[in-house]
């Protein structure tokens, strides 16, 4: 009776709500302000929000809500919502279906609608009320003064749950002499669970998929409730497992190939005629397939219009759909490490068949150097360049193999520490080991030089004469083993909102591998991506780093050392935003004249004596800031954290606030939570085709340091034999002898930071991870 008299008081106020009134046409264009919910113990009120259609005006985004509160403020960017009274019985009716189908049968609603004047406190002067709590429902008019002010409405659901539907027993049933296995391991149901139909149905189709999987493609589970009529919140569920006939895939039909032949096909598809039937493998095979460049669509389903074939056997059915064989891309673009650059590739998507790709491509940066201070200046501000030819075979020895090889030619500039020429050659396998998952191990011979990088080896490695310098930045051979092991199960690459990414990646170089440079290197980075309330998005990052050195064989004498190449450095657009590329960690103070050691105070020089200074007893302190250079120097461990949030602002904007930490530590240095720096910051991100566009502003609190100064040495000169120093407008018998020095006062740099001096920069395409 209680169902009736509900459905009876439903139907009232629907055909009510339906037909046009006095009342009706006065709620036309009323705003709602609150939608609340009374007496929901088991679900929250946002939960409960997403099951109506009923909704209460808010903000368009969380950044106008609490990071620039224009809404709760002026009501400046707000979503607004108006009641339709209509949907207040349809809601009731949503609410107590949501309730019913997660085991709470008896549960009751009773909405109430309160229509007052907007400003005056809650409960007061409210013109208008109705309500379903009382059976039939009623109508109240409160007041019945004039008002002109803005009317605004406030609906409540007042819930009573009652007591859920518990599953005292779950049952399996499964045909004689059949293998369970691990079939029934960690279904979404167990015994003693609340009874929920969504529960049900999701170990329903679990068991399906399971069974699928098990060269079973017309499996089918039945399921069953008893409640019985003694113990109506007491259930008893039975599965009924109908895994019908083994099958195995049979023939492999294939449409749609122009360039490919079948050949290709089938060898990049997992399984082959005669394997047992696994539904997951006709999606795996399908995602392989688009690794084929030249593929543009492509679906693996079973053959409907095959010649009837036994119960035993599935045939199958390819189509692909082919893409341009060549392909031609050049773009260009700004950011403030690099400055402007530009890049071009051609690619051969089908190269000698097999779907083999070959590319060219080349890439140039600092076209117009020095236009930030993160491109350096100088030699790190001219052009630095790319060029190599890449060739990838998309299959060897397994299909879950494959092969890819790249040659190229390159000049680099890390800015303020070293400057690298390299040509060499690139070598990989890599495996298919799991979904999205990948091992990779790789080879990577070069034969590269540095330029500017005497300050780094004298400060890192003390390595400061001349000769020495000149052996350790000629050319040397760089010959590492690579293992590295990736999984991806982030739901995008360029802007992804959920999952995560993990890499780790082990490297070694010997004698044995061709390397003149020893040393062993290890490097995990994980990232995360979660949604947060409404489009928010929660996104993390972490990445550890160290790495050892042996003996470096290329000179006279074995040396301890690791190319500068693979220390590390931390700071930068993807790393601690708060700083520069590579600014963060261990530093040096480099005088690259060490005439303006020699200079008068008064021309902004140091004001030492030559001897000072072959003594390395000289005082820089009253050095002027255009003469000293601060240079970073990396190190053997690194430790970085990310966090931020993201919000959408809009379909093509989003803005961000992050907080960035690390370090990075030099060779005997005992790692310290303490040295961490923290960054906080924010950004605004454009979302181009081609990937977010961002500008990033990070903070940073560190503060002033004694940091070492570095120098050329000095020795007599004469001026038939050598260019002589040049100070305060007249020649000194003094040069540079090529030999780097460090002083021994060290000098206190970055005492005087204003607010504004502590900002960092950063423009760049992509999202810092």
């Amino acid at each position: 009776m209680d169902a009736l008299r509900r459905v009876g008081v439903v139907a009232a106020l629907a055909a009510a709500a339906l037909t046009p009134t006095a009342t009706q046409a006065q709620i036309q264009g009323v705003e709602v302000r609150v939608v609340d919910f009374v007496g929901n113990e088991t679900f929250p009120a946002d939960s409960l929000r997403r099951a109506i259609a009923t909704s209460e005006t808010e903000c368009s985004s969380w950044v106008f809500r609490f990071l620039i509160p224009v809404c709760p403020l002026f009501g400046w960017g707000e979503r607004r919502s108006e009641l339709r009274e209509r949907d207040i019985p349809l809601d009731e009716q949503r609410l107590e279906r949501w309730y019913q189908v997660r085991g709470f049968r008896g549960v009751d609603v009773s909405p109430t609608v309160e229509i007052g004047v907007d400003g005056l406190p809650a409960g007061q002067h409210v013109l208008r009320r109705w309500s379903t709590a009382s059976r039939p429902p009623t109508r109240e008019r409160v007041t019945v003064e004039p008002f002109e002010e803005t009317e605004v409405a406030s609906v409540r659901f007042a819930i009573t749950e009652g007591q859920p539907i518990l599953a005292d027993s779950i049952a399996y049933e499964v045909p004689e002499g059949f293998e369970v296995g691990g079939l029934l391991d960690g279904l979404p149901i167990s015994a003693g669970d609340r009874w929920s139909t969504l529960v049900l149905d999701a170990t329903r189709d679990t068991l399906i998929r399971r069974l699928r999987n098990r060269s079973y493609p017309d499996a089918d589970v039945l399921r069953q409730t008893v409640l019985p009529q003694d113990e109506p919140l007491h259930a008893h569920v039975t599965f009924e497992i109908e895994p019908g006939v083994s099958a195995r895939y049979g023939a492999i039909r294939i449409a749609g190939l122009d360039r490919l032949d079948e050949t290709t096909i089938l060898r990049t598809l997992p399984f082959r005629t005669g394997d047992p039937y696994q539904v997951d493998q006709l999606l795996e095979g399908q995602t392989r397939l688009f690794g084929l460049e030249i593929i543009r669509n492509a679906r693996v389903e079973r053959d409907t219009e095959a010649v009837q074939a036994p119960d035993s056997v599935v045939p199958l059915f390819v189509q692909v759909t082919e893409g341009d064989p060549y392909r031609v891309r050049a773009g260009g673009g700004f950011n403030t490490a690099e400055c402007f650059n530009t890049e071009a590739r051609w690619t051969s998507r089908n190269f000698m068949g097999g779907g083999r790709v070959f590319q060219l491509r080349g890439r140039l940066a600092n076209i117009v150097g020095g236009c930030t201070p993160e491109s350096g200046e100088g030699d790190f501000a001219e052009l630095t360049w790319l060029a190599a030819a890449d060739f990838s075979q998309p299959w060897i020895f397994s299909t879950r193999n494959s092969f890819n090889a790249s040659l190229f030619g390159e000049r680099q500039s890390v800015p303020d520490i070293f400057i690298r020429r390299a040509v060499g050659l690139d070598l990989s396998l890599a495996r298919a080991i799991g979904q999205r998952a990948s091992l990779t191990l790789s080879y990577s011979p070069e034969l590269s030089t540095l330029e500017s990088a005497e300050v780094l080896l004298c400060t890192g490695f003390l390595v400061c004469r001349r000769e020495d310098i000149s052996v350790l930045t000629g050319a040397q051979r760089i010959a590492p083993m690579r293992l590295n092991l990736t999984r991806d199960l982030a739901n995008s690459i360029l802007n992804p909102t959920r999952g995560y990414r993990l890499t780790v990646d082990l490297e070694h170089a010997a004698r044995w591998t061709g390397s003149e440079y020893r040393y062993n290197r290890a490097v995990t980075e994980g990232t995360w991506y979660s949604p947060l309330v409404g489009s928010a998005v929660l996104a993390g990052r972490a990445r550890l780093g160290w790495v050892g050195w042996g003996e470096f064989t290329g000179g006279q004498d074995p040396i301890d050392i690791i190319h500068p190449q693979r220390r590390f450095y931390a700071g930068g657009a993807s790393s601690v935003r708060g700083f520069g590329e590579g600014r963060l960690g261990p530093r040096v103070l480099a005088v690259d004249n060490p005439g303006a050691l020699l200079e008068p105070v008064s021309n902004g020089g140091a004001g030492c004596l030559p001897d000072e200074i072959i003594m390395l007893t000289c005082d820089a302190s009253a050095l002027d800031d255009r003469f000293i250079t601060s240079r970073p120097i990396g190190g053997t461990q690194v430790f970085e954290a990310n966090l931020e949030i993201r919000v959408p602002l809009g379909r093509d904007f989003e803005v961000v606030g992050f907080g960035d930490v690390g370090q990075v530590w030099g060779a005997g240095q005992t790692i310290d939570p303490a040295d961490l720096e923290f960054t906080p910051g924010a950004g605004v991100r454009y979302l181009s085709p081609i990937g977010p566009i961002r500008v990033d502003v990070g903070y940073t609190f560190r503060e002033s340091e004694r940091l070492s100064v570095v120098t050329q040495q000095i020795d007599a000169c004469t001026p038939a034999t050598s260019v002589c120093l040049v100070v305060d407008g007249s020649e000194i018998p003094y040069a540079p002898t090529g030999a780097i020095a460090t002083l021994g006062n060290p000098v206190l740099f970055g005492e005087e930071s204003d607010f504004l001096s502590r900002l960092q920069l950063h423009l760049s395409i992509g999202q810092a991870f």
